[in-house]
């Protein structure tokens, strides 16, 4: 692998959780420590203020388990995935940038926000969401019904279209069950993590 190092003989590693994709900390390499990354398995950085090889996690035991390393396109800096034995800042929060370290489906976590909004800050009569939350679980279960026989018919015939709205409807009206059985998305993401296990 060709890494330009800095005049220190240095690269920049910024650390990526490999499951949820999040930014933990930034870090810096030199090829000794680069090289330990790779054969320990353990995130090793070479640390400016020890003058030393420093593997993170050596005092606290929160260490960041090597999974895959990229390159940029200019060949000095690295993105090193690990997977987090705790929190990764020094100060105990799960980033450096003191967010946490769950899983973020983009959009959708989006979604699952504006349907929570909805659910407790709206009126039932200016909110769709709102109205439906407050006819209680055996109507919003019905729906969720409705929607995925709706999906199962458009799924038969050659309209992409609808079948992609029918789906986007069972989606949207899913979210609103999971969350009034008091769960998110990423609950249903733990139970499939631990079925890959199996």
């Amino acid at each position: 692998m060709n890494l330009k190092y800095n005049s220190e003989g240095l690269i920049p590693a910024i650390i990526q959780d490999a499951t949820t994709k999040n930014v933990l900390m930034l870090g810096y390499m030199n090829d000794a420590a680069f090289k330990k990354t790779q054969e320990t398995k353990k995130v090793t950085f070479y640390s400016r203020s020890k003058q030393r090889l420093w593997t993170k996690g050596e005092e606290s035991g929160n260490f960041l388990n090597f999974v895959d390393v990229k390159v940029d396109c200019d060949h000095d800096t690295l993105l090193i995935q690990a997977n987090p034995e705790g929190p990764t800042c020094h100060k105990g929060s799960d980033t450096c940038w003191g967010d946490e370290n769950t899983s973020n489906f983009g959009f959708i976590s989006k979604l699952e926000a504006t349907i929570e909004a909805r659910r407790t800050n709206s009126n039932p009569e200016d909110s769709y969401v709102a109205s439906l939350f407050s006819k209680g679980i055996n109507k919003l279960a019905q729906k969720v019904g409705e929607e995925a026989v709706e999906v199962v018919i458009e799924a038969k015939d050659d309209n992409d279209e609808l079948f992609l709205n029918e789906s986007a409807d069972l989606l949207f009206h899913y979210l609103m069950l999971l969350q009034a059985k008091g769960f998110k998305l990423e609950d249903i993401e733990t139970v499939l993590k631990n079925r890959e296990k199996k």
